[in-house]
């Protein structure tokens, strides 16, 4: 399964958030730092959700990296997060 989608099912399975949009903009990053042929390295979510409400920046963030796993994010260089609240 692509990155893109396990991205993509993982935020849904944890958050069922409202807005969910995964973007793969490994391509903008060609010649940079971490990029490689094949893509998948760099990805932009826009996600809003109930369960992040009222949680701080930080806190929203380390929501989402867990529910991404240790083993996911181990397979990306770059991950730009737009967390709605």
């Amino acid at each position: 399964m692509p990155l893109k989608d396990e991205i993509h099912s993982r935020l849904q399975t944890a958050f069922a958030p409202t807005v969910l949009r995964v973007l793969d903009e490994s391509e903008r990053h060609r010649g940079h730092a971490g990029w490689h042929e094949g893509g998948e390295t760099h990805f932009r979510v826009t996600i809003a959700a109930p369960a992040l409400s009222g949680l701080s920046r930080l806190a929203r963030h380390r929501a989402v990296h867990t529910a991404l796993g240790k083993d996911l994010m181990s397979r990306i260089h770059a991950l730009a997060l737009n967390i709605e609240a």
